[in-house]
């Protein structure tokens, strides 16, 4: 078995500390404990391009124009499951919605022309987690703009988003502990790792459990 971690930032200045590689490092741990294979793949290593409707992919099933998609998306078509680790931007990173729009595009137009069709990723589990900068209160916000923002291509693309409850159907969202001000012009955010674990270890029993 063979999972996909997908770290969706586009922030450079975090480097290895960015909390969406966080989370999918560990992902990656926790399904290594189960003896499962997880390959983290970092947006920020890819050079993306958006689509522009050309329609070459209806043919190849794959970009004409953007070989680092291609390595991307050749990556999910070989694994058993994917999860996608965003965080809120406006709603999402770009290159996360550059890899959304070709898989969504290379499905669709086979769909259109024949309505049975069913595409590379047909029923491919997706599990999504979403944060952000802010506390309890915003995580609301951000599963509509970004769990279900993502949720909505996955379903496009015929993929299977896993619920972690009847409430959070399209995946869970993590929130800051702490906020703190510095020099920096950015803010310092604090986590309460030990109840993220655990979120994120029953989240992957509920989505081990769809494969």
């Amino acid at each position: 078995m063979k999972i996909l971690s997908i770290s969706a930032t586009n922030i450079q200045h975090s480097q290895k500390n960015s909390m969406s590689l966080l989370l999918c490092n560990k992902i990656a741990e926790f399904l290594n404990c189960k003896e499962i294979q997880c390959e983290v793949i970092d947006l920020r290593d890819y050079t993306l391009h958006p689509c522009i409707g050309c329609g070459k992919c209806f043919s190849s099933k794959r970009c004409s124009a953007d070989s680092d998609f291609n390595k991307i998306y050749n990556k999910i078509t070989r694994s058993d499951g994917i999860f996608f680790i965003s965080p809120h931007y406006a709603p999402i990173p770009a290159k996360l919605s550059m890899v959304l729009e070709k898989m969504e595009q290379i499905t669709f137009l086979h769909w259109w022309k024949d309505n049975t069709y069913k595409s590379e990723l047909y029923g491919l589990p997706a599990g999504i987690i979403s944060h952000g900068g802010g506390s309890d209160w915003a995580l609301k916000s951000y599963k509509a703009m970004v769990n279900d923002t993502i949720a909505n291509a996955l379903d496009t693309i015929q993929c299977k988003v896993v619920p972690y409850d009847e409430e959070w159907n399209t995946g869970i969202s993590i929130p800051v502990q702490r906020v703190m001000e510095d020099s920096d012009i950015f803010p310092i955010q604090e986590y309460d790792w030990p109840m993220i674990d655990q979120k994120i270890k029953d989240y992957i029993e509920i989505f081990l459990r769809k494969i």
